[in-house]
């Protein structure tokens, strides 16, 4: 998809206004909160008292940068804004409805599907995908593209999903993941600013473990990043996209968070980046850390 000339600067223009309206978002519901504070109060993998607020503040950044992407037609905005804020709408309902289901992760939620039992977690896949599809059909018109790129959009709104599991996991993948399309520039570069800039805004916040994403703004931030790739790939990049997405989402499955993942030295390193060490055990020599139990949603 071409941009207009000069439109290639709006990149710029998009990080800002995505960064600027997620931290307005997030200053106001913290003064706010919908529903009184204990209904977005969550602990997260160390006993740690967080909020869920950064979740509606990347989904509202996002979607409203997207919204007003300078240079792209007007269809591929609404399917940006579609996209970011039905994956929005879907986790926020699987944060809040699903706040005591232990069952994490597709399959899971597939295997109730299959048994006739309808849970949060599988409402939010059936929403997501078929809002995926929606936004693939509106970025791209022809049926053989439409198909890969929803899965495009579901698949990475996934994958950050599964990522969200340790303060700034999730934000610092969509930074690294989002680096190369956005440099790459074209309309997937504009439309990959508005959740890299929501991103970036929120994750000093993650990190210190003030607050988290959650399924809220994890869907969010993949659907966006999702629809940059989809609007900005042809189709033999689609088709590739989603093969490996699909590939990430059962490898994600299956290392989760534990010794799978601490085990790799490189995602170690890439994981304590900018974060606060874990609560160490004061009857353990070597200071190993706690582990507990029912941590930050996946």
């Amino acid at each position: 998809m071409t941009v207009p000339d000069g439109a290639e600067r709006g990149r710029t223009q998009v990080l800002f206004a995505a960064a600027g309206a997620a931290r307005a978002v997030f200053a106001g519901i913290r003064r706010r909160p919908p529903g009184g504070a204990a209904l977005w109060e969550r602990r997260n993998h160390a006993g740690r008292p967080v909020d869920l607020y950064a979740g509606p503040a990347v989904v509202l950044g996002t979607a409203l940068a997207a919204a007003t992407v300078p240079g792209l037609p007007a269809r591929v905005r609404g399917a940006a804004a579609l996209a970011v804020l039905a994956a929005g709408a879907c986790g926020a309902y699987d944060d809040l409805a699903g706040r005591n289901d232990a069952r994490r992760g597709f399959r899971a939620h597939l295997t109730a599907l299959r048994h006739g039992e309808i849970t949060s977690g599988g409402i939010k896949l059936l929403g997501i995908g078929a809002a995926g599809l929606a936004a693939g059909a509106l970025v791209r018109r022809r049926p053989l593209d439409a198909l890969p790129a929803g899965l495009v959009v579901a698949g990475a709104a996934h994958l950050v999903n599964l990522l969200d599991v340790r303060p700034g996991r999730a934000a610092k993948a969509v930074l690294a993941m989002g680096a190369p399309v956005l440099l790459r520039g074209g309309a997937a570069g504009l439309l990959c600013a508005a959740p890299m800039g929501a991103a970036a805004a929120l994750l000093a916040d993650d990190l210190d473990e003030r607050t988290m994403l959650g399924d809220t703004g994890a869907h969010a931030l993949g659907a966006g990043l999702g629809l940059a790739v989809a609007a900005g790939s042809d189709r033999a990049g689609l088709l590739l996209s989603a093969a490996l997405l699909l590939a990430a989402a059962v490898a994600g499955e299956r290392i989760g968070d534990g010794p799978a993942w601490l085990d790799r030295p490189v995602l170690r390193v890439w994981d304590a980046l900018g974060r606060r060490p874990d609560p160490v055990s004061v009857f353990s020599r070597g200071a190993t850390p706690v582990r507990v139990t029912g941590g930050r949603r996946g």
